[in-house]
């Protein structure tokens, strides 16, 4: 594996969470700043040294609700 994908989503309660298309990781930061080191994390424990796709991305979905 090469590449990792995350799908970031805004938690209802607050922050952001970030959970892969792959294997099963997910994580939660309080702001986008810190997720990228939260990924980084969750994806080193996750694999075994060496093991670890080189790329990660993070793919940011929003949701917003109008009024029609």
């Amino acid at each position: 594996m090469t590449e990792l994908i995350f799908i970031v989503e805004e938690a209802p309660e607050g922050g952001f969470v970030a959970r892969s298309l792959g294997p099963s990781i997910f994580t939660e930061a309080d702001t986008l700043a810190e997720l990228p080191a939260k990924v980084r994390d969750a994806v080193r424990c996750h694999f075994e040294e060496g093991a670890a796709p080189k790329v990660v991305r993070l793919h940011h979905v929003r949701e917003e609700v109008i009024a029609v």
